[in-house]
């Protein structure tokens, strides 16, 4: 019985780990794409603020995912470090492109 307790309780927890990952990615992934939003408008610094906004959950998905997910988070994480540091630059064309990349790299870490 206890080994059956303890099989159901593991289970659980990797379950909810995925749950996790999934909130924290469904959020980067909405944060980015309003990144790419006004970046396209030109609007470099609410591209920033956006991309700060998803830049926690995506590291935060990035903690909990495993194998090729975490690989495109983790890589979806440097991506808005780009953004953001280029959008306080004043590059939206570039700062935009990086937002793009992370949200492809979000995209392939939240399947």
């Amino acid at each position: 019985m206890k080994t059956l307790t303890a099989i159901t309780v593991s289970a659980l927890l990797f379950a909810a780990t995925g749950v996790f990952a999934e909130e924290h990615a469904t959020t980067a992934l909405e944060h980015a794409n309003q990144a790419v939003t006004h970046g396209k408008a030109g609007h470099a610094s609410v591209l920033v603020e956006h991309a700060e906004a998803a830049l926690p959950h995506a590291k935060k998905g990035a903690e909990v995912a495993k194998g090729d997910a975490k690989t495109h988070m983790e890589a979806g994480v440097k991506s808005l470090e780009s953004a953001i540091e280029h959008g306080k630059m004043g590059h939206a064309d570039v700062a935009t492109k990086a937002a793009e990349e992370a949200v492809e790299h979000i995209k392939a870490g939240n399947k």
